[in-house]
């Protein structure tokens, strides 16, 4: 007889709490309020502090149990080494690049990063942590940024809002080559969707808010380790984590500098919440990713609509890119009216789509972007993004596609 083959994606998300001993047979583990956790002998103690036990806890602000069965079904998403979850998607950035990386180093970013990350990069740079954003579609821009002091390179797998795509392969050889820590945020197309190891990432970023959580009601963000960097080479871990066997130093630098003294802990509660949007990922993603390539299309066609961006239309810049990594497109799409005076009426015409900032809600999100999530960025560095004062982005929800195709229909026709 031949082996069974292992649970596949789903089956493994929503057995995980069971399988993993839930108490009592409950098929979810339960939210744990505690702060404090107490030990039988206060060497288990030290050995929780110390970081030589295997488990434990000792002050939730580094973690709780409810938290540990997030990070758990996180590292089998990603088939990872292990996760950490944070408070928010930008506080689990933060944390890589804050507690990884030193005044005097660089780090390579994508020029088409998320507005925070971008404004992050500015904190860091008053820091003295020289940043150079680089298009990353191209990876022999990114081999002509390194230095002898770069130490990391970033990016998002699809960005946001331009939907560009970068060489992820050629930038992870480049990664690997170099001794670099390759750091990808999968935020967008979700581990479902694209499983960054697979491109040599060493640490995979995501937001839980979107599309792990994906109901627009709890904040989180996660940081997993797949394993395939090697610590043992990183200048910056600290003597106290280098102890045992290195492919747990980086992550137990990371909690103890971006929980333990930045204190961006997710809550419980919140944890709880998260773990039950995640159980319906790849339903969510599936249906959400047909609908976006179906409005796409239509959108494509119309003659009140001059661009269309989403990586499963043929006439995307990185569309081989997206055939070849993903699984779908995923639920994010920009288009720009011909006219750009029209954004403002286009958005406020439209009666299904939610004027909000967020993405990946089960409710289809519309924001006109050079005027909200990106003003802050200025006209100059949004021209290098690819964001025109026209752009409309679209987080496209779980609606019937014939009801968004109706509204987009009536809200497009004075135009």
């Amino acid at each position: 007889m031949t082996a069974p083959s292992p649970p596949r994606f789903t089956t493994r998300i929503v057995h995980a709490d069971r399988w993993g001993g839930a108490e009592q047979g409950a098929v979810h583990q339960p939210i744990h309020t505690s702060v404090q956790y107490g030990h039988a002998r206060v060497e288990d103690l030290i050995a929780v502090f110390q970081g030589t036990a295997k488990g434990g806890f000792n002050y939730a602000r580094q973690g709780t149990p409810t938290t540990a069965a997030l990070e758990s079904k996180i590292t089998q998403m990603e088939q990872g080494h292990g996760s950490i979850v944070f408070a928010t998607g930008m506080a689990g950035i933060c944390a890589v690049f804050l507690t990884l990386l030193k005044a005097g180093d660089h780090l390579v970013v994508s020029q088409f990063v998320f507005g925070n990350t971008n404004s992050a990069l500015g904190t860091l740079a008053d820091l003295g942590i020289a940043v150079s954003t680089v298009d990353v579609t191209d990876a022999t821009q990114v081999a002509a940024a390194l230095r002898p002091n770069t130490r990391m390179v970033f990016l998002e797998t699809i960005a946001n809002p331009g939907t560009q795509i970068p060489d992820l392969d050629g930038i992870g050889a480049l990664c690997k080559q170099h001794g670099l820590l390759y750091v990808v945020d999968n935020t967008v197309a979700s581990p479902y969707l694209f499983r960054a190891a697979s491109v040599g990432a060493g640490l995979v970023v995501n937001s839980l808010t979107k599309s792990i959580g994906g109901h627009g009601d709890a904040l989180g963000g996660a940081v997993t380790d797949t394993g395939l960097y090697d610590w043992s080479g990183h200048p910056n871990i600290f003597a106290a984590y280098r102890k045992g066997d290195p492919k747990g130093w980086g992550l137990q630098q990371l909690r103890k500098k971006g929980l333990r003294d930045m204190g961006a802990t997710l809550s419980s509660q919140a944890a709880h919440q998260l773990a039950l949007g995640a159980e319906t990922l790849a339903l969510r993603m599936e249906r959400s990713s047909a609908s976006a390539l179906a409005l796409a299309q239509w959108l494509e066609q119309h003659p009140a609509i001059a661009r269309v961006l989403y990586p499963m239309l043929p006439s995307h810049p990185q569309h081989a890119q997206a055939r070849r990594h993903l699984r779908a497109g995923s639920w994010l799409l920009s288009f720009e009216p011909r006219d750009p005076a029209q954004c403002l009426p286009l958005c406020n015409r439209l009666r299904l789509p939610i004027r909000a900032t967020g993405l990946a809600d089960t409710r289809t999100l519309i924001i006109p972007v050079a005027h909200t999530i990106f003003w802050e960025t200025g006209p100059a560095a949004r021209a290098a993004m690819g964001i025109t004062d026209g752009m409309i982005r679209l987080s496209v929800g779980l609606e019937e596609i014939e009801d968004l195709l109706a509204d987009f229909e009536q809200a497009l026709a004075p135009a």
